[in-house]
């Protein structure tokens, strides 16, 4: 399936419906009296999160999107019909952005439908007007419009470790030896194009979800290589691991490690703070001990986590995963106590 993380589409609430004037036949009622019923409201539109997408593809190949008007009122007291409710399904971690503001309208984090629209409200039928000074209204209104927006859909991949590294770094043999996802492994830079999702069993915590970014280089953070468009995918994660190549001569492994932590820091200064870990990898390719040494020495005193690995032999593996499923699992623990947050009313302004 295509990864596709960014749409543009137009959504429109639906119009409400008019209301009716007319009059009973009733003896001894000036002209039978009012029995215009009001118009159906509009439909609303809706965000839903659904955890079985991972792509905004469904949602590339159709740029409007309308929910359906209310219907309008008729007489004998009958109200018009309201407009059925226009829900989107999304991947868990979109952000849905009115273009023309740039203010974040619905963050879906969630499968429960967050309103991002609400419908026009249906006019009033002219039994509504009668008054004891006013027996025989004609008046009735005209259903409200509904909004329309112009947003950005963008996905955010939400998980709970991701991985970090220069093209080439073992992310893809890492996640691939330590899961069931199953990416493309090559020994060439930028094989990964797409994030890779997977789901890494634990045999003391519960299952943690892995996400494999792709490779950052120097300049990522103003588009370089793959840059800006995956960068945003490790915003959501709950903790990182940094994977460098430890058969790199130990000068060239720090380079590279700052590297990360700079491209990280000017994209978004968040994710410096987040957790995080390094990860030592290749170890199959027997690196020099002495430079293993060095540059373990080094990350320590810069107040890293590191492990060596072997993500094909499975060499240090164990150690890894024992401590990020512990960090994990105490993120999660930390964030429950927190408790869940408000949700902020979604409603976009006017038509009302």
């Amino acid at each position: 399936m295509q990864f596709i993380d960014y749409v543009k589409i137009n959504i429109r609430s639906g119009k409400g419906g008019n209301g009716c004037s007319s009059f009973r036949r009733e003896k001894y009622v000036p002209r039978g009296g009012p029995n215009g019923g009001d118009g159906g409201h509009g439909g609303d539109v809706m965000f839903k999160g659904n955890a079985g997408k991972n792509t905004l593809l469904d949602l590339r190949y159709r740029q409007h999107y309308r929910a359906q008007d209310g219907k309008a009122g008729k007489g004998k007291d009958q109200h018009g019909r309201n407009g059925e409710t226009l829900v989107i399904e999304v991947p868990l971690g979109t952000l849905v952005r009115d273009v023309e503001t740039g203010q974040v309208m619905v963050e879906v984090l969630a499968e429960t439908p967050q309103p991002a629209l609400q419908g026009g409200r249906g006019g009033k039928g002219n039994a509504r007007f009668k008054t004891s000074t006013n027996r025989v209204p004609e008046q009735w209104e005209e259903g409200f419009p509904g909004q329309e927006r112009w947003v950005e859909l963008e996905l955010k991949l939400i998980a709970d470790v991701g991985l970090v590294g220069f093209p080439n770094a073992g992310k893809s043999t890492l996640i691939s030896a330590v899961s069931m996802a199953r990416p493309k492994i090559a020994d060439y830079p930028f094989t990964t194009l797409v994030p890779n999702l997977g789901v890494v069993p634990s045999s003391h915590f519960d299952s943690f979800v892995m996400a494999d970014i792709p490779g950052i280089i120097e300049g990522a953070h103003e588009g370089t290589g793959l840059g800006l468009r995956f960068l945003r995918h490790i915003e959501r994660t709950a903790m990182l691991l940094l994977l460098v190549d430890a058969f790199l001569p130990p000068e060239e492994l720090l380079a590279e490690y700052r590297t990360l932590l700079k491209e990280m820091g000017l994209f978004s200064p968040g994710l410096l703070e987040k957790p995080r870990a390094v990860a030592l990898t290749k170890l199959d390719l027997n690196p020099s001990s002495g430079d293993m040494a060095q540059a373990t020495e080094a990350l320590e005193e810069a107040g890293e986590r590191v492990f060596p690995i072997s993500a094909v032999s499975g060499a240090g593996l164990d150690a890894l995963l024992n401590f990020l499923s512990g960090a994990v699992a105490a993120q999660r623990a930390e964030e429950k106590s927190k408790g869940e947050p408000e949700q902020a009313d979604g409603w976009g302004t006017g038509g009302s």
